[in-house]
């Protein structure tokens, strides 16, 4: 029998074709012949404690102008699926949090979802780092401007950014020095009411912000060192970073083996690291994103073995 995978996003005709992680685990998906479901969050309810949802078959194509085709949807319980890929991007609001609870549902009724409900409420994108110092540059963790201000002064340049946030959004750079420091600590903190990351500055920035990933606590080989445009601290490729495909370093499959133990009993089975110089700053579980660059520039298929780790827990022919 064929697997039937369903996945959770965003609306698939809103997505970018070219660059789109999802869609390239959709096609890979479907070059086995795997029968395919599409759902967003508000698709998905429990009736007497069965987790269901209303879900459209769907059909995928290697077609910039035409990449996708979407039927009339079913209501089916959510075990009616093999395997579940929650790829819903950000905001990791209440809502988030409520779709986990229904997929744990699904869990129980012995459908995979990729990554597990519980991790992904436990692994925040940020706070997660902490779980591996030997691996971070230094860190606080913070809503009080005595502690940040402290922390700033011991290291001279810090980047300071919300534990919810994404893309590159609301991440400053401050330096000692800095007239706005009390601003923008007053306004990240919610006057002390938001706790935040602060990190030592780290000058590698400049040979660009390495997403590293791992299916299944296996590195890919390659990386994207994302590089920040003329003018920009940032390096993420929503604020006008461009992408370098990059071989991983001893030190990133160092990196890599530290968290692979966690990474695996936690079921987090598509993770995105981020790495800058030797240091790993974030540990990106909701929907990493990059391989459509990464396959491009290397002649990759990363959906593909994807697929052949998912079947291989299915117990089903790769």
């Amino acid at each position: 029998m064929t697997i039937k995978l369903g996945v959770i996003m965003d609306p698939i005709g809103s997505i970018n074709y070219k660059k789109d992680s999802t869609l390239a685990m959709l096609l890979a998906a479907s070059a086995r012949g795997w029968q395919l479901f599409c759902m967003q969050q508000s698709d998905l309810y429990i009736n007497n404690s069965t987790a269901s949802a209303m879900m459209q078959p769907l059909e995928v194509k290697a077609e910039p102008q035409g990449w996708f085709t979407l039927d009339e949807a079913v209501d089916l319980p959510l075990n009616h699926l093999d395997v579940i890929l929650m790829r819903k991007d950000p905001p990791f609001d209440m809502d988030y949090i409520y779709t986990t609870y229904i997929l744990e549902l699904a869990e129980l009724e012995g459908t995979l979802v990729v990554n597990k409900p519980q991790s992904l409420r436990d692994a925040n994108e940020k706070l997660f780092t902490t779980h591996f110092p030997q691996c971070c540059p230094e860190t606080l963790i913070s809503s009080q401007q005595i502690h940040l201000r402290k922390f700033l002064t011991q290291q001279k340049d810090i980047i300071v950014k919300p534990l919810e946030g994404m893309g590159g959004a609301s991440i400053f750079r401050i330096s000692e020095d800095d007239p706005n420091v009390g601003v923008i600590l007053e306004t990240m903190t919610q006057h002390g009411r938001r706790q935040i990351m602060a990190q030592r500055y780290i000058a590698e920035i400049t040979e660009g912000d390495k997403r590293i990933l791992l299916i299944d606590g296996k590195p890919v080989p390659y990386a994207l060192a994302r590089k920040a445009a003329k003018g920009e601290t940032r390096a993420n490729l929503a604020v006008g970073g461009y992408g370098e495909g990059v071989s991983l370093t001893e030190r990133d499959y160092w990196i890599c083996e530290q968290l692979a133990p966690t990474l695996k009993q936690k079921g987090l089975i598509f993770v995105g690291l981020d790495v800058i110089g030797d240091y790993l700053t974030e540990v990106n579980v909701t929907s990493p994103t990059c391989i459509r660059e990464l396959d491009d520039q290397f002649g990759l298929n990363i959906g593909d073995q994807l697929m052949s780790c998912i079947a291989g827990k299915l117990n089903k022919p790769k």
